[in-house]
């Protein structure tokens, strides 16, 4: 599933790949083998800061070495073209010069290690909609001035070792079958050196994967390749001299990472980066990521005087009050092939606790985003056992949660071809008295049992063409128990396996999921309302659940789940002091961003969130982050929302007017509720000078607040003549940013450099890139819509 075998007779050894981006799960999907969890790519991008991008792949090349890693399938590149991409949480942005510096950062840092990247998903993967069979429109200029301009820094910045193929079709070529992007674009004009990889399952005909450049196709061992390519050769209809070429790639790709006898790895052990603080790594990108959304003026600060209400002051905080059930139970990371085990998570609930006295916090659910069971989590205590057809047990796992992943590495001792049945079996302890919901997650035949009662027997038949959302998704209630807070009672829950041999690979998926008493959701709020009440401020957490963001599905609306916004007017409504929290991975309606105190960006945080987020708001840290994309106030208003495909096809009609560029082009439409590079700090600043000097911008700010603050520093290139038609040009444009730090009243300089492309555009009828025959204007500033400074561009 996730190795190429190895060929001893030549001295390669089984090459290792394993998911990220934010952790290294290795060969075994399980929860058994924890890994760090970082914060999400989007949260990454958000700190604007590609030097931090780099250390974070220095941590993850070391994860790799440690769980005999050689391929770490990341970064995720692709751009955030409509908000109701379902995967965007593991995308960086909706720009492409963001996106690729952030990405190039990762990937110098990972091979530092000698650890290879495959840059992903080559190309126009923006969607998940049908995302096996869509094919995706994308005229040449768009696809060229954004969708391939972040591999192309990519490559051209860091030298990936490796790029994944996608599972889309590009104007009527499947990727793993298109020569001009893979063998023209991709190595011919950018001279990428590296393997190609195929999505997984995504290879679907031999001959036309080896002649579109595909170098390895995955899973394994029933693919396109292998007996197919052999014959494909035999028979005349493949020359061998591609496949010389691919085993060249794979070999190199071997070399370089240590798994080739006779040749040294390109980073040998001692020249690796030193092992960092994981914990301290993930907690610094956390609070670096926090975005500010607003911070607004509210009485009753120190000796009486009205003051901006974050950040709190910890000594005048005699309670605290902390509502919504993702301050206890926050979500760290998103869902799908994203996915791994942390060994622990500090939630937002425990990191406050933690950094204030004893009874200042009290929390209360308020209201729950997730309106489905979740996989069992706290107070089980889980094993799997496997059983053959007899009965007999060949093996097991202990499970830290519900979930079952294997995905073609089983326990020891288990033979997928005699698995008959696994049992998830154990005890549970419930944090609260009622009746609690049991049930299942996954497709087949299940039984499940909880304290000596059956709840369920039957088979769960599929709903999904999407094989990786039926793999994941779908939790369905079985029944209640009437359980005491406190008192253990025993669960079992019997899963039949389906006959392994039919599958592509090996697989075995299935959860036990939990849900805990349910109470009106109106005695909820009136709790959480009646808390905050007499608080001296009051925290509302909010966030999505993986039935919104996720892999292997698409957003429908941009709404909270559950209560949420009703919890948050109500709380707003008796504390003047309301901070709200927004635990989620890519943009979501806030009607009430104008009614309370302070809007903080959380993202999927990393398994630190917690900790980061008390630093931010009392103050030890200023909040970091700057938004990577634009948020809409309401879906409604956003320029590009199609992601479903019409008969098999999904135009790009919008062209290279996404994210900010779309919202520029119409100045008389709805404004975004917050814009691109938006976000605030803890001190304030003054541009003084922009000055440019060749390829050179170099921009002087001031902090003018009383305590030190770090600015993200944007530039923004404008035409002065736009044009028209196919050349029409955004109204400005991304080139460049960097981030200083600065004391109180001390002054730095931000040097931001700048290449040709920032001033060209592409010429699909020359077949390249040309100026366009305009003036431009630099613009120096805190987001595309607060820019402080001007001055000619060079010509």
């Amino acid at each position: 599933m996730w190795t190429l075998p190895a060929v001893p007779a030549i001295g390669l050894d089984s090459l290792v790949m394993s998911d990220g981006p934010i952790g290294v799960r290795g060969r075994r999907w399980t929860a058994d083998d924890p890994s760090i969890a970082l914060p999400s790519p989007t949260a990454l991008a958000a700190t604007w800061d590609p030097g931090l991008a780099r250390r974070t792949g220095h941590l993850l090349a070391a994860e790799a070495h440690r769980k005999g890693v050689h391929v770490l399938l990341a970064p995720t590149v692709n751009l955030h073209r409509s908000p109701l991409g379902g995967r965007h949480f593991e995308c960086y942005s909706e720009d492409p010069l963001l996106s690729g510096l952030i990405g190039a950062g990762y990937v110098a840092g990972v091979q530092e290690g000698g650890i290879a990247t495959t840059v992903k998903h080559f190309v126009a993967n923006d969607a998940e909609t049908d995302r096996f069979t869509v094919d995706n429109r994308v005229e040449e200029r768009t696809l060229r001035e954004l969708y391939l301009r972040p591999f192309e820094i990519i490559v051209e910045r860091a030298a990936p070792w490796g790029v994944m193929a996608a599972y889309n079709s590009v104007n009527g070529t499947t990727m793993s079958e298109h020569a001009a992007l893979q063998n023209g674009v991709l190595r011919g004009e950018w001279g990428f050196d590296g393997f190609i990889v195929s999505d997984w399952m995504a290879a679907r005909d031999t001959v036309g994967a080896i002649r579109g450049g595909l170098d390895v196709a995955m899973p394994g061992p029933r693919t396109v390749y292998g007996p197919a390519l052999a014959a494909a050769v035999r028979e005349g209809r493949v020359e061998e001299e591609l496949v010389d070429a691919a085993v060249l790639r794979v070999l190199r790709v071997a070399a370089r990472t240590g798994a080739l006898t006779g040749t040294d790895p390109v980073v040998a052990p001692a020249d690796r980066p030193p092992v960092v603080d994981a914990a301290g790594l993930a907690r610094e990108v956390a609070r670096r990521s926090l975005v500010l959304l607003t911070n607004r003026t509210v009485p009753g600060g120190p000796a009486g005087a009205d003051r901006p209400a974050l950040p709190l002051e910890p000594a005048a905080l005699s309670r605290l009050a902390v509502s919504g059930v993702a301050a206890r139970d926050a979500r760290v990371l998103g869902g799908g092939s994203a996915t791994v085990f942390p060994e622990r998570v500090v939630s937002p609930l425990d990191g406050l606790r933690a950094a204030l006295p004893e009874g200042t916090v009290l929390w209360t659910p308020g209201a729950d985003p997730n309106e489905e069971p979740q996989v069992a989590g706290e107070g089980f205590a889980l094993r799997a056992v496997c059983r053959d057809a007899d009965g007999a047990e060949l093996g097991g796992d202990r499970l830290p949660n519900g979930q079952v992943q294997w995905m073609g590495d089983f326990p020891e001792g288990v033979a997928p071809e005699h698995l008959a049945t696994v049992e998830v079996t154990g005890t549970f302890t419930p944090r609260t008295s009622g009746a609690h919901g049991f049930g299942t997650r996954g497709l087949g035949g299940f039984r499940l049992e909880v304290a000596g009662e059956v709840l369920y027997d039957g088979v769960e038949q599929p709903g999904s063409d999407d094989a990786f959302e039926a793999f994941f998704g779908g939790p369905r209630e079985r029944g209640t128990v009437e359980l005491t807070k406190g008192e253990e009672v025993t669960v079992s829950l019997r899963y039949t396996v389906p006959p392994l041999e039919a599958m592509p690979f090996p697989v075995v998926g299935f959860a036990l999921t939990h849900r805990e008493p349910v109470r009106p959701a109106e005695e909820l709020i009136a709790e959480a309302v009646e808390a905050a009440r007499g608080a001296d401020a009051a925290v509302v957490v909010v966030a999505t659940t993986e039935r919104v963001e996720s892999e292997g599905f698409d957003r429908t609306s941009l709404e909270l789940p559950g209560r949420q916004n009703d919890l948050v007017e109500a709380v707003a409504a008796v504390n003047p002091r309301t901070v709200v929290v927004v635990n989620a991975g890519s943009p979501v309606e806030m009607p009430w961003r104008d009614r309370v105190a302070a809007v903080l960006l959380g993202w999927f945080g990393g398994q630190e969130i917690g900790s980061a987020l008390a630093e931010v708001l009392l103050g030890a840290e200023e909040p970091g982050g700057r938004l990577p994309t634009t948020w809409p106030a309401r879906l409604t208003d956003a320029p590009v929302t199609g992601v479903v495909p019409t008969d098999g096809e999904l135009h790009y009609g919008e062209g290279v007017f996404i994210g900010y560029r779309a919202w520029d082009r119409r100045p008389d439409g709805p404004a975004p509720a917050f814009p691109f590079g938006h976000g605030l700090g803890y001190t304030g600043w003054e541009y003084e000078e922009l000055t440019v000097l060749d390829d050179t911008a170099i921009v002087r700010v001031r902090n003018t607040g009383d305590r030190p603050g770090r600015e993200t520093v944007q530039l923004y290139a404008a035409p002065d003549d736009r044009g028209a038609g196919d050349t029409e040009l955004p109204v400005r444009r991304l080139v460049g940013f960097a981030t200083v730090t600065a004391r109180p009243g001390e002054t730095v300089q931000a040097v931001i450099d700048l290449d040709d492309r920032a001033f060209e555009l592409w010429d699909a009828a020359a077949g390249g890139w040309r100026a366009p025959g305009t003036g431009w204007t630099l613009h120096a500033g805190r987001s595309v819509a607060d820019l402080r400074l001007a001055a000619p561009a060079r010509s």
